[in-house]
């Protein structure tokens, strides 16, 4: 269920950062945000495939990586501006959750968890 979620964010991610690229003339921080958005969308696709054809542990390490760099460049972004109103905090907060759930995906992909065995009783 994880893995379909990141998948579906992911794209949302590229589809985001390439319909900023592809807009009137956006001012040149949004155009660095939407690049840095699109590329992050990209790799967490590409991790999630390697992480799945793999499970080699990298891929949590490589993920761990993208997400803390990118959560730095949105929130600085996002609230280095002038801030106008709460709903600023709300959204680093929901990109923060959908960060943290694209790694639970590849954590969950990689490093699955073992079911316990039922043991009978006496």
């Amino acid at each position: 269920m994880f893995s379909v979620l990141s998948v579906i964010t992911s794209f949302a991610f590229v589809f985001f950062g390439i319909h900023i690229i592809g807009g009137e003339a956006p001012p040149r921080w949004l155009t660095v945000l939407a690049y840095v958005t699109a590329a992050y969308g990209l790799l967490n696709i590409a991790i999630l495939s390697w992480a799945r054809n793999t499970r080699a542990a990298w891929c949590l390490t490589a993920s761990k990586a993208i997400t803390v760099c990118y959560f730095g460049v949105y929130a600085m972004n996002t609230l280095g501006s002038e801030i106008e109103s709460g709903l600023e905090f709300v959204g680093v907060l929901l990109v923060g959750l959908v960060l943290w759930t694209n790694w639970f995906a590849i954590k969950k992909i990689v490093h699955p968890e073992k079911k316990q065995k039922k043991r009978p009783r006496r």
